[in-house]
């Protein structure tokens, strides 16, 4: 191979200039399994350098340098289209490539178009492969339907044209390059993903949500009790105050919007709900969340009156009074004065004393 100094020359219309940069990218970055490189004493990239025009020269009429390309390379590659077939300066080049005697190594890679189709416009072949009755053109052409994935074709179609370059059977690299393509795409497909899953993670961390707080009552239940109303709850973030207003305790507080670094981070809660007593805690924020409120005993379980004697008119110091099942005794003034607890309360209070009362029911 080294008696050439390029590989290959590739020969294309300037419509199709894609594709030939294309091909001199596969060929020269190509890598043949190391047993075929053992096997025939080949490198790893056997196919490099391929000349391609417009790296080197521009191209024009055959002029000498052109020629001394044409004669330096191993190989002709065609790039095939309708374009190239229409090309008078590919016609040159293939006819040059055949006077030097290196008809066997004009090769053709079929971009676009049918072969032989005789239509101009469609037709892929440059005439000069009928003019100088070239041997039976097959080609390497990507648009062979062999597999469902069009990029697959391509590969194929790559793999094809290496093969005759390099005179080895096709089945020899394409087994191989296929499995590694799969892999290779398999891989991709999970780098896709993970990048998918990660935008996804991303974009959830940064979405805001929404914090349902209920509020429980700590006291001793006792049903007797009229039930919690008017609740106040408001939570308290960096640069910001966020309030719900609940008219039953059996409501939950909604805050929306909240912005999710907040989640599990410690977070300030107040509930200021009528004959409660007043409720400042901190907690872990959660999107779910319980708050517990106390009865304010001194609101619920007071008792306050006064024991006057009509008939004196005065007060009555000194006398035990029974409220149900609890006693307390006037002072000097005739005042009675005591706390009931939340759990033994009741709606009314059977009052008895040993002195008249003139109702007997608190």
């Amino acid at each position: 191979m080294n008696e050439f100094k390029y590989f290959a020359f590739i020969s294309y219309s300037s419509r199709d200039t894609k594709w030939g940069k294309q091909v001199q990218r596969k060929l020269e970055s190509y890598r043949l399994p190391a047993e075929l490189c053992s096997q025939h004493g080949w490198e790893k990239r056997p196919l490099k350098p391929v000349f391609f025009a417009p790296t080197d020269i521009q191209p024009g009429n055959l002029s000498e340098e052109l020629k001394a390309r044409l004669r330096a390379s191993r190989n002709l590659i065609v790039i095939c289209s309708p374009h190239s077939a229409k090309s008078e300066w590919v016609g040159k080049e293939i006819e040059y490539f055949h006077e030097l005697g290196r008809t066997d190594q004009i090769h053709f890679f079929i971009v676009e178009g049918t072969p032989h189709s005789g239509d101009p416009e469609t037709e892929c072949f440059n005439p000069v492969v009928n003019d100088l009755n070239l041997p039976e053109i097959l080609g390497a052409n990507i648009h062979e339907n062999n597999f469902r994935w069009p990029w697959l074709n391509r590969e194929r179609a790559y793999v094809q044209l290496i093969s005759k370059l390099l005179g080895v059977e096709f089945d020899s690299i394409w087994n191989r390059h296929r499995r590694q393509l799969i892999r290779k795409a398999v891989f991709s497909g999970l780098g896709i993903l993970a990048v998918i899953v990660g935008m996804m993670i991303v974009r959830h961390a940064s979405l805001p949500v929404d914090i349902h707080t209920t509020l429980r009552e700590a006291s001793i239940h006792n049903p007797s009790l009229p039930e919690l109303k008017d609740a106040i709850v408001s939570l308290y973030l960096d640069d910001e105050v966020k309030t719900d207003t609940l008219k039953s305790i059996r409501n939950d507080a909604v805050f929306k919007n909240v912005p999710r670094r907040y989640l599990n981070k410690p977070v300030r809660f107040t509930v200021d709900c009528r004959d409660c007593l007043v409720t400042d805690t901190t907690l872990n924020l959660k999107q779910l969340l319980s708050i517990d409120l106390k009865r304010d005993e001194s609101v619920y379980g007071r008792v306050h009156f006064r024991l006057w004697d009509a008939k004196a008119e005065k007060d009555v110091g000194g006398i035990p009074v029974q409220v149900g099942d609890f006693t307390f005794v006037s002072d000097r003034d005739g005042f009675v004065d005591g706390i009931i607890p939340l759990d033994k309360q009741l709606p009314r209070y059977p009052l008895a004393a040993s002195v008249p009362l003139l109702m007997d029911t608190l």
